[in-house]
């Protein structure tokens, strides 16, 4: 395969990194223990194209794919940017295809007018398109305008005021949002067996997200280093420094290049979960010591929850368990090795 980017994949990651450098700030992000949805950002990238760009052109879209998704996934890691782009585009765009529900649904996303949850893994069983059940930590449920809620018999969409709908709001390691969400005989409409799509999807998006925001970590560090001095020596001069920086790189590249093989094969409808569960292992272990390599040689700075650093480790935390932690990913390897399916 080749590893070389598209010119779609660059030209739109240079546009949504121009975007999130001008609108993601510390004021906009708030102070730690704010987090939630930043809505006039998510308003910015639509006007600007890059959420339609990877969206069905039936319903206006670019008709891009899962590669440009991932590369917008990657600037939203940068920037630890709080938009729902991997629930709402690369998740629920893949399994609206009706034409009555992506006009419905994915055309106000295109238009930065609604938001998208995924709800996989609860306790929701379905009776005659009617849904029962809970699943707690829902990424952007609070502000969903409908939730795509995995059950026993497939995946349903829910608009959130419909009957026996609740959502709760909650908090994660990194103040992201997230709701508690619970079905009481609520009424959906059925999308079919799309579980194991959304699922894929999610942990790739994860994945994606993480190279973003270890990669951005590593910058900052590096940049620290360079300039902070200790016994009249920069840091990055002494060489238990380098050595730590050197190994968080090469752990960078290895997330890199583990997501995009995984992306790839996913996006030409090969054979993936092996791939994808690769990528994810990659992606909570280097990204576990990149998160505490940064903190470690910000030195007493990188305790602090204000600074800048702190979102990069937080955010590092959550997607390293998002989808299932690395040791998770190797028994789901394990598994994938010994069925006579696989």
């Amino acid at each position: 395969m080749d590893f070389s980017l598209t010119e779609a994949q660059t030209d739109l990651s240079a546009l949504t990194r121009r975007i999130l450098a001008d609108q993601v700030t510390a004021e906009s992000l708030g102070p730690h223990g704010s987090g939630g949805f930043d809505a006039p950002l998510w308003t910015v990238l639509a006007r600007s194209g890059v959420l339609d760009a990877a969206l069905p052109s039936t319903v206006g879209g670019g008709g891009f794919g899962l590669l440009e998704q991932c590369s917008v996934l990657i600037e939203i890691g940068r920037a630890v940017a709080p938009v729902p782009y991997l629930s709402s585009v690369v998740q629920a765009g893949s399994v609206l295809t009706d034409p009555l529900l992506a006009e419905r649904w994915l055309l106000p996303v295109s238009r930065g007018k609604a938001v998208l949850a995924v709800a996989l893994g609860g306790s929701f069983v379905a009776s005659d398109g009617r849904l029962t059940g809970t699943q707690t930590a829902v990424p952007f449920a609070a502000f969903a305008d409908a939730l795509l809620v995995e059950a026993n018999d497939g995946v349903y969409i829910v608009e959130k005021d419909a009957a026996g709908v609740s959502i709760e709001a909650q908090s994660t390691t990194d103040h992201a949002d997230a709701a508690l969400v619970t079905l009481s005989d609520t009424p959906g409409v059925a999308l079919g067996d799309v579980g194991e799509q959304l699922r894929l999807r999610g942990a790739l998006g994860a994945c994606a997200q993480q190279l973003g925001v270890l990669e951005r970590a590593l910058e900052l560090t590096a940049e620290y280093t360079r300039e902070r001095k200790q016994f009249d020596k920069v840091l990055g001069s002494f060489q238990a420094v380098r050595h730590r920086l050197a190994d968080a790189y090469i752990d960078v590249e290895a997330v890199r290049l583990t997501l995009w093989q995984a992306a790839w094969k996913l996006s030409e409808g090969l054979p993936a979960a092996a791939d994808v569960a690769t990528a994810k292992f990659w992606a909570a272990e280097a990204g576990h010591r990149v998160a505490h390599t940064a903190v470690h040689l910000h030195g007493g700075v990188g305790i602090d929850v204000e600074h800048p650093i702190h979102r990069y480790f937080a955010a590092a935390k959550r997607l390293e368990f998002t989808s299932g932690g690395a040791t998770e990913q190797l028994l789901g390897l394990g598994e994938l090795v010994v069925s006579p399916t696989a």
